[in-house]
């Protein structure tokens, strides 16, 4: 299988199976003496682990990250950075019926038509464990980001057609409840619609909402390599994910010339500043120095136990109710998911941006 490599100068190789022994990931061209141990990727892990609440999958998995090269007392080496987690809580058994059918809105029948053959025991690298080195990378890629002063902020926008009101915003918030947003109340009624759809069998979809703050102007390539292409590939490239839009996004297609334009002025310091944000921080395919916003949407979790329509092996319709631990909701452990995919394009993005300008290769190698 080709396509787990991501990254040009941080590049990232994410490997493993949902039912395998474990799931990892090496990272490649992170620069030496950044300060990294174990308890930096374990935070980032345990936001999406399973089994933490009742909208999550029961699976009970520790997700516990071992760092095997890369890294010396307590500072990587420049050498490429290699990252395990142990599969602890496999039930493969629970899979065993689906050998022989395809379960609606899974790769099933597209991994069938490309190999001839697939995992079926969780939906092996289409499952959503896939993103544990996702997760582990990116988080490496946000401590290289922090020491550059860039913050990442990442909640759920919207779910089940709930969503929250910038007046309630409150950053804190997004980690106390959990549906991961920023607005008390909104989690509250999205708590409620969850329990319904638990009674009902079914789940439920929603928007994740991500802000970049702190990143120079200047950074994106811009023809086929601009920030905000590659951001929409980073993300798009999750399973989940089936939409994805820049600062307005769509909502542009229904303004104005003169309502959509970002207009700019000088502060008294000399600083240019924009008296808007349409554009969601980045024109041309590169970052204009204010907040970066883009949002993804996330589909309803596909295995749901109400009876469903589909077909088997034997060229056969039928009727299946999907067995299994499972999610009623996705949105809220993907919101770290994409926060890391947006990491590791920034850090990739940042490092090729260092040969943009003669004057700084000139200052770099100057004696």
């Amino acid at each position: 299988m080709s396509g787990s490599i991501y990254g040009t100068l941080f590049r990232v190789s994410t490997w493993g199976e949902s039912h395998g022994a474990g799931l990892g990931v090496v990272v490649d061209g992170c620069p030496a003496g950044l300060s990294l141990i174990e308890e930096d990727i374990q935070r980032y892990l345990d936001r999406r682990k399973p089994g933490q609440n009742r909208f999550a999958t029961p699976r009970k998995e520790d997700d516990v990250v071992e760092i095997l090269s890369g890294v010396f007392e307590g500072r990587t080496t420049g050498t490429p950075i290699s990252m395990l987690v142990y599969n602890k809580s496999q039930r493969s058994k629970d899979y065993s019926e689906i050998a022989s059918y395809y379960r609606p809105g899974h790769a099933d029948y597209t991994y069938d038509k490309k190999y001839g053959f697939r995992d079926y025991r969780g939906g092996g690298r289409s499952s959503g464990r896939e993103t544990i080195g996702r997760v582990a990378s990116g988080a490496v890629a946000c401590k290289l980001l922090k020491e550059l002063g860039i913050e990442i902020t990442t909640y759920s926008r919207k779910i089940g057609g709930i969503e929250i009101s910038d007046s309630n915003f409150d950053k804190e918030e997004i980690f106390r409840n959990p549906v991961c947003m920023p607005d008390a109340q909104a989690a509250e009624q999205v708590e409620k619609l969850l329990e319904e759809k638990l009674k009902e069998h079914d789940s439920v979809g929603g928007v994740i909402e991500c802000r970049i703050s702190g990143l120079p102007s200047g950074i994106g390539e811009p023809v086929f390599e601009k920030l905000s292409a590659n951001l929409g590939k980073a993300v798009l490239s999750i399973g989940a994910i089936k939409g994805f839009e820049v600062g307005d996004g769509f909502a542009s297609a229904d303004a104005f010339g003169s309502e959509n334009n970002d207009s700019f002025y000088y502060e008294k310091d000399g600083t240019i500043k924009k008296c808007s944000n349409h554009g969601g921080g980045i024109y041309g395919g590169i970052s204009d120095g204010s907040e970066i916003v883009f949002r993804a949407a996330v589909k309803p979790t596909p295995s749901i136990a109400k009876l469903q329509n589909t077909i088997n092996q034997s060229g056969e319709n039928i009727e299946i109710s999907i067995k299994g631990r499972h999610d009623p909701i996705i949105v809220p452990r993907a919101v770290v998911v994409v926060e890391s995919m947006a990491a590791l394009t920034l850090a990739d993005m940042l490092l090729i941006n260092m040969s943009a300008k003669l004057d700084g290769i000139v200052k770099f190698y100057s004696k």
